[in-house]
């Protein structure tokens, strides 16, 4: 954890040399979410490739940069794709940005995804609260030697999702009319889609949405003392007893068409946040 430390300042310092921004609000936008970014003013966009220590992410839908700026009247630091387990990362790796922008500042994270939902009132295109989550990856990314200046050795996990934030998005999206459901995420390590049987299960154990990412950067997010929005937009129904088959094309397709609401919600929470 003292080389995450270190590594960590050397990309801070790296980024805080190409903008003069503080960034107040973090942003993970996950498959065909990432172009909320489009919209930061006033935006600095720095290739991951650039900056120190960072991975590069290989998945479609996911620009791979950070874009720094202003939005909704708060200034953020917003991942335009993120990285995954599944990619052959380590799960340090996976959550090094969450560290370096808490080192920039930021005192709250919203972390989305694109996922498929498990409990059936749910159904495809609906955005979902993450009111909690299930770790089913197999790892932790807080596994090793700890370094207190960064966070305690055991984090307590019990509101990694700030039921305040939770509030206020429901607030929100009835002011906009947006449906908004609220649900448990189990978080596997994937790449395979999982099988009926594994959903089944997923489901019967808690259970209501399932996706491949979010889980390693909450419990980083949440060991560091960070206040945590998580949203996930439903892209399928995964549903055991009747599955059909699916492709990472279909995920961004419909997470594209639910851009719109997610843009539109995400912009509302910004502006009546209290950072």
């Amino acid at each position: 954890m003292t080389e995450i430390y270190q590594k960590m300042e050397e990309a801070r310092n790296y980024i805080q040399k190409k903008t003069a921004h503080h960034p107040e609000v973090g942003m993970i936008l996950g498959s065909g979410l990432g172009e909320l970014a489009d919209d930061i003013e006033d935006a600095v966009t720095i290739p991951y490739s650039d900056i120190p220590h960072f991975p590069v992410s290989t998945v479609e839908g996911h620009a791979g940069q950070l874009v720094i700026g202003r939005l909704s009247g708060k200034t953020v630091v917003a991942m335009q794709g993120r990285f995954h387990f599944y990619e052959g990362y380590t799960q340090q790796e996976v959550v090094f940005p969450v560290y370096v922008m808490k080192a920039l500042g930021i005192q709250w994270l919203i972390a989305t995804n694109a996922c498929g939902g498990m409990n059936e009132r749910f159904q495809a295109g609906d955005l979902m609260l993450i009111e909690d989550h299930i770790n089913f990856t197999g790892s932790n990314p807080l596994i090793g030697p700890n370094d207190s200046r960064l966070g305690p050795r055991f984090p307590d996990m019990s509101t990694a999702y700030d039921r305040k934030l939770m509030d206020l998005a429901h607030h929100v999206a009835g002011e906009q009319g947006i449906r908004l459901q609220q649900g448990v995420y189990a978080g596997v390590s994937g790449p395979a889609y999982m099988t009926p049987s594994e959903l089944i299960m997923l489901r019967n154990l808690g259970g209501d949405a399932v996706g491949m990412s979010t889980v390693p950067e909450v419990i980083v997010a949440s060991y560091m003392g960070l206040k945590v929005l998580g949203i996930s937009c439903i892209t399928d129904m995964a549903i055991g007893e009747d599955l059909e088959p699916l492709t990472h094309e279909q995920v961004v397709e419909v997470a594209n068409q639910t851009k719109p609401r997610f843009i539109r919600l995400v912009k509302g929470v910004l502006a009546e946040v209290k950072v």
